[in-house]
């Protein structure tokens, strides 16, 4: 069930949108910053409140890679695999992330800190290779960075 505060965000961006349901990959974010993921039932919700089909909400949410349908960590690493990020050093990143983490992509680590995800693109080319963890970005990685950069998430 949507919360009131949910509604009146999800009504703000109705506002701004000529139709109703032009309002959902917005409702959805909204919903996803309060419970860290779309549940089934937050799905139907936002689907009847927008006035669309729970598939076809649905089919919005699976397009889009930044909506998650599953529960995820505290923290949401993005890693990206663009050819600029993979020529200028993506591999050794990737892999010193699944031993460190001890997970692959599309996994949690066991206490729940770190969901790692890979990214087309970062849109940070020219200065690949690149990785985003919440809403901060890195840029001009290099492996001895990393484990400095995942201590600054608990």
């Amino acid at each position: 069930m949507l919360t009131a505060e949910e509604k009146h965000r999800i009504d703000h961006e109705i506002s701004l949108v000529p139709a109703r349901k032009n309002a959902g990959i917005e409702a959805l974010k909204i919903v996803q910053q309060s419970h860290g993921w779309v549940s089934d039932e937050s799905l139907q919700d936002v689907a009847e409140y927008v006035g669309m089909s729970t598939a076809e909400l649905d089919s919005v949410a699976t397009f889009y890679n930044l909506i998650f349908r599953r529960p995820v960590g505290r923290h949401v690493i993005l890693l990206c695999d663009s050819i600029s990020c993979y020529v200028m050093g993506y591999e050794g990143l990737r892999d010193h992330l699944y031993n460190t983490l001890q997970i692959q992509y599309g996994q949690t680590t066991a206490d729940g800190r770190f969901t790692l995800l890979p990214n087309c693109c970062l849109g940070t080319c020219d200065c690949a290779p690149a990785l985003m963890i919440d809403n901060d970005l890195y840029r001009n990685l290099t492996v001895e960075q990393l484990d400095e950069i995942l201590s600054k998430y608990t």
